[in-house]
């Protein structure tokens, strides 16, 4: 058996979430294989979970004042702020024996891989198991949940939620998955530096001391390579340790690079005008939409 690698470089958001869905309906259609996808963002952008309220959580002047795009993922969860990282999807079948059922499981497929690759690069990682009883049919991602029951916010990394990668205690990778068409799609980032301040600056708070809390809060309750190691860590080293860490994890399926197919180019390029690029999407979506 084989897995696709994909490293597809630098790219605008809405493009890499175009992506991640067009690599999903050529996976639901057996037009191609299970897929490993590393990436980063050009420029910088804020994530949403799928049904997260663009008006209540995010300051959108904010946001084009700091060169900051705004797109909107097909996972749950709060928001990401895509910067100084290295972004993952795992994409495959439903019915790939490989793949577990549970959700648990099914997340440690890819972070077991992720957690292997952070250890060659001297970070001490490890998944953090959920605290509560799981919510059938519930998306999997960061959720809405009080940040440590006296900040709340609507950014992902403000404390370790159920099976996320951390160490030292505090969340160092955030994951979202979700099942469609079929398909199962985790992705998520791996930090390589956490900028808590920027990232409170694209969110809409109360008052300026909220904002200052929810910094604090951030920054004690998420980390970075960079600050666990105690040293700037570039995209290339830690892509090539990931690379590795999941080559490990898998065997013996073999991890082969390949790149995006013509039909899934069209295919994403076709999803940011109707979709990922669209106000429609990003910012009017809907729980119920």
């Amino acid at each position: 058996m084989q897995w696709r690698l994909l490293r597809t470089g630098r790219n605008a958001g809405a493009w890499n979430m175009a992506v991640d869905e067009a690599v999903m309906v050529h996976v639901a259609r057996g037009l191609s294989p299970p897929t490993f996808r590393l990436f980063e963002w050009d420029p910088p952008a804020l994530s949403l979970g799928r049904v997260q309220s663009f008006e209540r959580d995010v300051d959108a002047e904010a946001c084009a004042r700091l060169g900051v795009d705004v797109v909107r993922r097909p996972t749950g969860g709060r928001a990401v702020l895509h910067d100084v990282e290295v972004t993952y999807s795992l994409i495959m079948s439903e019915k790939d024996p490989v793949l577990p059922e549970g959700l648990g499981e099914s997340f440690s497929l890819a972070t077991q891989g992720i957690i292997k690759g952070l250890r060659l690069l001297g970070v001490e990682a490890e998944i953090r198991g959920r605290d509560e009883p799981e919510k059938p049919g519930r998306a999997a991602g960061g959720g809405a949940a009080d940040a440590g029951g006296a900040v709340r916010t609507g950014a992902c990394f403000d404390s370790p939620s159920w099976y996320e990668v951390v160490a030292g205690g505090r969340k160092l990778v955030g994951s979202a998955q979700a099942r469609l068409m079929g398909v199962f799609l985790q992705h998520g980032s791996i930090l390589m530096q956490l900028d808590a301040d920027k990232l409170c600056r694209l969110l809409k708070f109360n008052s300026d001391e909220e904002r200052a809390a929810a910094v604090r809060h951030l920054r004690t309750h998420a980390t970075s390579i960079s600050e666990v190691l105690g040293r700037d860590a570039g995209f290339e080293e830690v892509e090539a340790a990931v690379i590795a860490g999941m080559r490990s994890h898998i065997a013996p399926i073999g991890l082969v690079e390949g790149d995006l197919t013509e039909d899934e180019i069209a295919l994403a390029t076709a999803l940011i005008s109707r979709k990922y690029g669209s106000a429609s999407w990003t910012v009017h979506r809907r729980a119920d939409g």
